[in-house]
């Protein structure tokens, strides 16, 4: 299935398929940047900050995390650069405490009043 990826890090669009392994449970992303570079990325987990939804992704040979705004429609969804670094805090802040002791990574809720 090839979604569109409107406003990705840095500026660039890119273009992803979006491949399930039922057996393991992994859902992976292939990002492809405006210079053909394609990654592939594990989608770790998706999770809501005080009503947006947001994705982590852990690109193949890589440690750093990615996380963006993830927006879903019935057909595409769009991963929107996280520009604002109080944002980007409260979400890595989410992030880390939501799944750093979890095995499933799949959604999960924060609320900074927690």
């Amino acid at each position: 299935m090839k979604k569109e990826i409107d406003n990705h890090e840095h500026d660039e669009n890119c273009n992803h398929d979006h491949e399930h392994d039922h057996e393991g449970e992994i859902d992976v992303i292939y990002l492809t940047f405006e210079d053909d570079e394609e990654v592939e990325c594990q989608v770790l987990g998706v999770f809501e900050v005080e009503d947006k939804e947001y994705i982590a992704l852990l690109p193949s040979d890589e440690d750093e995390i990615l996380l963006y705004e993830y927006k879903d429609s019935d057909e595409e969804f769009d991963l929107i650069p996280i520009e604002d670094d109080k944002e980007l805090e409260l979400v890595s802040k989410a992030y880390f405490e939501l799944f750093e002791d979890e095995d499933d990574l799949e959604y999960g809720e924060y609320d900074e009043e927690e």
